[in-house]
């Protein structure tokens, strides 16, 4: 799961600038072993649980990384990765992994492994999320975004190791959701080992940005802002990965991407812009991925602040914004209009939900039936394109309008990059555009990390809403492992949210990748980016336009 205007969660001096030297001179041509993807984005740790989005969790987890589980892009359920089976005991409170044999940490130029992957590595990878006292929590701080939103660290009595091959972890209480969190990117398995290595000689700092993990690449070579040099991990327990390296381009954004695609320059392009289709689709040295996707574009607003800590006020400039607009500007046909923050592939989505009303006239009205004048709210946006919105400036612009027409002033506050931390913790936005995209299929990993008490103090709820009600209906929801009931409790919850409107949700976007023509079995998949242990490149010929 993924915010966006995420926190910064590492004093990335660590990161900025830094450059990380290739175990081994590359060819000239990455074509010749490998592929160009590119993708706008920036890297502020190497560890997916530090982070609270990014590249890192939207792209290198799934190339680094494995985890316990995992969830198929097609099927939507829960598959075997690191545990090969798993049991679920005391009505959803314990919970036993068994591992898998022979998984192989990868060897870098920083770190051998003397072992294969035990339940050593999964009890230090999650010790040191959940356990404020473990040795490792404070490590290039203690924050963990995701987690803490779930407030795992109240929610997990204990991880322990069983015995080599077996893992259990008991919870205070049932948490029917509990699979679906430790099979997203956050909870990815790290190494002990490398751990011990790091503390022993005193550079604890190095294990955020110089990662190990046992997934079918490894890091080689990182230039702050231009490129990742990923090479393949031979002894991946899946089977020897297809392509040699991969080259991720972080260089150039926009239009600038889209030309690199053009010219060859990138083989992949992430996110292109929903108004780049017509060039895409008309060009037969390209192909196009379209997938529904687990996401959610919404506007935020700082209920902490007045007026906007009256339901009212927020009905009435939820009014004035022209969602269809948004629809035929912005996405081009890519995304339906959101009536509630779960995604309609969700299998909690509210069929009775409404998508709300545009109506300048009545949003004038009511704004000064409440005494409301000459309001200027701050609109904080994230400048680069995202999975869940292609032009979050335009959009930001748009919005602008609208509320002009209103009678309200909008001023636009571009944010980006490490700065984002430290503005959305002095609460001093009145709105933010944000979105959220989930590699899981709860609901729970939607509805907590945005909207529950706890998400404001691990700042991924940007409205600042606590509603205690609301929060007893999510933890309703966890305690049970009928479907029925679950749905029961989130319906009830998009109802409450409904009625006080904390976020607008705006649109639900198609999932979008081009690639040229020669690059084969690069899967799209709706919870996030896939493992490209698969990607190969066929160099048949095509003509040219």
């Amino acid at each position: 799961m993924r915010a966006i205007l995420p926190p910064l969660l590492l004093t990335l001096g660590l990161l900025s600038g830094q450059t990380l030297a290739a175990s081994a001179e590359q060819p000239a041509d990455i074509r010749q072993s490998g592929f160009v993807y590119c993708v706008n984005g920036q890297v502020n740790t190497f560890t997916p649980q530090k982070a609270g989005s990014g590249l890192i969790v939207d792209t290198l987890a799934a190339q680094l990384y494995d985890r316990l589980l995992d969830v198929d892009p097609y099927t939507y359920r829960l598959v075997p990765e690191l545990a090969e089976s798993w049991e679920v005991l005391d009505n959803g409170a314990t919970y036993r992994f068994r591992l898998r044999n022979n998984v192989h940490f990868q060897s870098t130029a920083w770190f051998t492994p003397t072992r294969p992957l035990n339940a050593d590595d999964v009890v230090f990878s999650f010790q040191r999320i959940f356990n404020r006292n473990h040795p490792w929590h404070a490590v290039n701080g203690a924050s963990y975004p995701y987690f803490d939103s779930l407030q795992f660290a109240e929610s997990v009595q204990s991880v322990r190791k069983l015995d080599n091959r077996t893992v259990e972890f008991r919870l205070a209480k049932p948490d029917a959701s509990f699979l679906w969190h430790l099979a997203t990117h956050y909870a990815s398995v790290m190494s002990a080992e490398y751990a011990d290595k790091l503390t022993a000689s005193d550079k604890q700092e190095q294990f955020d940005r110089e990662p190990v993990g046992t997934g079918p690449f490894k890091l080689s070579e990182y230039r702050a802002g231009q490129y990742i040099r990923l090479v393949r991990h031979d002894g991946y327990w899946r089977g020897q990965p297809l392509m040699p390296q991969v080259v991720v381009d972080l260089g150039s954004g926009g239009t600038g991407r889209l030309s690199k695609l053009l010219t060859g320059e990138c083989d992949v392009l992430a996110w292109p812009a929903a108004s780049q289709l017509t060039i895409l689709r008309d060009d037969p040295r390209l192909r196009l991925n379209l997938r529904p996707g687990m996401n959610i574009a919404y506007l935020a607003f700082n209920t902490s602040k007045p007026p906007l800590d009256n339901p009212e006020v927020r009905h009435a400039l939820a009014l004035a914004i022209n969602n269809q607009r948004l629809m035929q500007s912005i996405y081009y046909g890519t995304a339906e209009t959101a009536s509630s923050i779960l995604p309609r592939a969700s299998w909690a989505y509210d069929n009775e939900s409404k998508v709300t009303e545009y109506n300048p006239r009545r949003a004038r009205e009511k704004l000064r039936e409440l005494g409301i004048h000459d309001l200027t709210l701050q609109l904080w946006v994230p400048t680069s394109s995202q999975a869940w919105n292609p032009s979050p400036l335009k959009t930001a612009e748009l919005i602008q309008a609208d509320m002009a027409q209103v009678g309200v002033e909008v001023k636009i506050v571009p944010v980006e990059g490490r700065f984002q931390e430290a503005r959305l913790m002095d609460m001093t936005h009145d709105l933010t555009l944000a979105g959220w995209t989930t590699d899981s299929n709860d609901p729970d990993s939607i509805f907590r990390p945005l909207l529950s008490c706890a998400a404001i103090h691990s700042q991924t709820n940007y409205a600042h809403w606590c509603n205690r009600p609301f929060d007893n209906l999510l933890q309703k929801a966890l305690a049970s492992q009928q479907l029925a009931s679950r749905i029961e409790a989130y319906t009830a919850a998009q109802h409450m949210l409904a009625d006080q409107l904390p976020v607008l949700p705006l649109a639900s976007s198609l999932r979008l990748q081009a690639y040229r023509y020669d690059m084969k079995g690069l899967v799209l998949s709706p919870f996030g980016n896939a493992s490209f242990a698969g990607v190969s490149r066929d160099n048949a010929e095509v003509k040219k336009p």
